[in-house]
């Protein structure tokens, strides 16, 4: 299979919040998996990297709404999600968590190595606060109306819907997670990474794959959403964002003047690849540090799409000004994974568990690595439904590969005793076409699509069943003992073949049927045709798969049914809530006058917003508006509104947003226009 070649492998730091469901491994750690194991097929020279991201607002959210602590909620979720990934046969060569002292210790090495370079640049900025809480906000900690898509649940940072990298202030209605009140600005001083001085290089490496001169990377290898989301957000203009955030809970700054200030975990959890591999290094006798830094090895970063910008852009900036730490060779991120014709949801329950399928499905994880494999979303969202799992289980695994073993060891028991016919002359269309299966899936885990893989792989069973069904041995068998001998010996090298084909995809099922043929998978040799000598004693077959009966699909069913039951409430009204008092002199800044809407647009792939030309007095401003909801374009030309004027101007899906138009709102949260009792002209001033 060609030279060896090195390799560093990682799959996104799964957070320690939760346990892991079937999005998350068809996203990040099932391609990595196949991968990797592929890689050591060949004899490459591979170290496969993850652990548990243990750090950033979502864990502490989570041990403030269960009065708990945050190490006590990491401690639980990490040891379930390690558990699980071993269980289900996710080969990392090793699993760390950034809450270990080697982590913080490398992070703040890192952290203070950047600024002493002077890379950071420290400002005092005005940022969320939540005044109930006392306490500013990290960006998970604000969520509100994403301005680029109209989600309304994006967080500070990101959002989950259309995968854009935002800043908190860019969100529309901000509200505090902590007590669900509009924050208010205040004061703080962070670390700022300039992000926009780096536009030039990044795009150079992105568009080219060239850096300083040197090709790092071929373009063309790497996914096209991939390279349009970089692109999109080099192209629209990178910001300074802050590298240190005010929190209790991570690795803390390593500096005097930073009390209460931790590590942003965009920071410290990338970093988190590097301190595994050099955990890993230190208890196998390497160097990690050297790996990072070799040019000759490549880095891969298997993730989610919603970690795009993260690996691409925030991480490669902060690699390159240590200096010496290599840039990924590829980032093969996949889309989303959706479940049943909905989004997957932590939050609705709204998933399929990896731990829980397991113990519903003992010893079928390969069953469902075939599935997820079939299926991945790796250029455009897939979905897993639990018919369409028994469907490929029951008809590709049972039907095609299951069958195919079984007839043609059960044929050789049945009439040669359990040993290897003797070969015929002619094997050689069967031999060239095993060659081509392994040609073609090499050809197609390099180019990271592994359902096309999977596919050319289970083709070498169905050549198998082709051949048996064509050639007919148990009738043959009455009238050519030595011809039905040659046929089941061709049979027995496909499935020898079959067993290193399926070795990536499905590891289990591989081991059995090396284990059937007597064969060790470690000196398979893939240029051989003749894997199986003639007189060779194979074992007698257990069934590799056993179908999938309708109950144990309509219970699952019926488990996301009651999952769905215990975390939808009834619709409740909107209480009425009632703020802090305000002085008169906070109300006097308020600028409120009435102004005309003149015009009137929707906004692309926003339901939600509309952009709106209005007059105040005669001067024409724009605005972004999310009324879309209630009022169509044709409805609100004409209309006279109450129009807040000196709001500062942001930009809102590539519309400078001049203020905001005040609506009232219902208990339902139904919007409506508030006019003046009789016509007032544009302009005129409300107090």
């Amino acid at each position: 299979m060609g030279n060896p070649k090195k390799y560093l492998v990682t799959s996104a730091l799964p957070y320690a919040n939760g346990p892991l469901h079937l999005g998350h491994i068809a996203g990040a750690y099932l391609p990595a998996d196949i991968f990797v194991r592929y890689l050591r097929i060949k004899k490459d020279d591979v170290v496969f990297v993850c652990g548990s991201d243990e750090h950033g607002a979502a864990i502490t959210i989570k041990a403030k709404k269960e009065g708990t602590t945050p190490q006590k909620v990491v401690d639980e979720f990490h040891e379930l999600n390690k558990l699980t990934f071993e269980k289900f046969g996710i080969s990392f060569d090793y699993y760390d968590r950034t809450s270990a002292e080697h982590h913080h210790k490398k992070a703040q090495d890192f952290f203070t190595d950047l600024n002493n370079k002077g890379v950071f640049e420290k400002q005092e900025r005005e940022q969320f606060y939540d005044e109930e809480n006392k306490q500013f906000l990290a960006d998970r900690y604000i969520t509100g109306t994403c301005p680029k898509c109209d989600y309304d649940a994006a967080y500070g940072d990101q959002c989950e819907k259309c995968g854009s990298s935002l800043s908190p202030t860019e969100l529309v209605n901000p509200k505090s997670t902590l007590s669900g009140n509009a924050p208010i600005l205040k004061k703080t001083s962070h670390w700022y990474l300039p992000m926009q001085d780096h536009e030039a290089w990044l795009r150079e490496w992105i568009e080219s794959g060239t850096l300083d001169g040197e090709q790092l990377h071929n373009p063309k290898d790497w996914k096209n959403h991939v390279i349009g989301q970089c692109k999109s957000w080099v192209d629209g203009g990178l910001q300074s964002r802050a590298m240190t955030r005010d929190l209790d809970w991570g690795v803390k700054v390593p500096l005097t003047d930073a009390e209460g200030k931790v590590l942003y975990v965009w920071l410290d959890a990338p970093i988190g690849y590097i301190s595994a591999t050099n955990k890993w290094a230190e208890l196998n006798g390497f160097d990690g540090e050297a790996m990072w830094k070799d040019k000759d090895r490549e880095l891969v970063h298997f993730i989610g799409k919603d970690n795009i910008v993260f690996h691409c852009i925030i991480f490669p900036i902060l690699l390159k000004l240590h200096g010496e730490y290599n840039l990924p060779k590829n980032v093969p991120a996949n889309e989303f994974l959706n479940l049943e014709g909905d989004k997957l949801s932590t939050s609705r329950n709204w998933a399929v568990w990896l731990h829980e399928y397991m113990e519903d499905f003992p010893d079928k994880e390969d069953e469902l690595r075939y599935v997820l494999t079939s299926i991945l979303p790796e250029v455009k969202d897939s979905e897993f439904t639990w018919k369409d799992y028994q469907a490929r289980i029951n008809n590709e695994l049972v039907a095609i590969l299951g069958n195919f073993v079984n007839r043609a060891l059960v044929l050789t028991h049945k009439y040669f005793e359990g040993k290897v016919p003797a070969a015929g002359a002619d094997n050689k269309f069967v031999s060239e076409q095993i060659q081509k299966a392994y040609k073609s899936i090499d050809d197609n885990i390099k180019n990271y699509t592994f359902r096309q893989a999977l596919i050319e792989a289970m083709n070498v069973a169905r050549m198998g069943n082709k051949f048996l069904a064509d050639t007919e041995p148990w009738k043959l068998i009455k009238s050519d003992v030595e011809k039905t001998g040659e046929i089941l010996n061709t049979s027995l090298q496909i499935v020898a073949h079959l067993a290193k084909v399926i070795e990536a995809f499905l590891p289990s099922t591989s081991a059995k049927i090396f284990d059937f043929v007597g064969l060790d998978s470690k000196t398979f040799d893939i240029s051989v045709y003749e894997a199986l000598k003639g007189g060779s004693e194979i074992k007698k077959p257990s069934l590799l798969f056993a179908k999938i009966e309708d109950e144990q699909v309509e219970k699952q069913m019926e488990k996301l049914k009651d999952n769905k039951k215990e975390t939808s409430a009834p619709m409740i009204e909107k209480e009425v809530v009632v703020k802090p008092n305000m002085s008169f002199d906070d109300f006097t800044r308020l600028d409120l006058k009435l102004a005309t809407i003149k015009s009137a647009n929707k906004i692309k792939k926003a339901d939600r917003l509309l952009h709106l030309k209005i007059d105040v007095a005669g001067e024409f401003k724009d605005v972004v508006s999310g009324i879309a909801e209630y009022y169509t374009p044709e409805n609100v030309i004409g209309r006279t509104v109450l129009y807040l004027a000196n709001l500062e101007p942001r930009k809102i899906r590539g519309v400078l947003s001049q203020g905001m138009i005040l609506m009232a709102e219902n208990n339902k949260g139904e919007l409506s226009f508030m006019l003046p009792e009789k016509p007032f002209e544009s302009g005129a001033e409300v107090r």
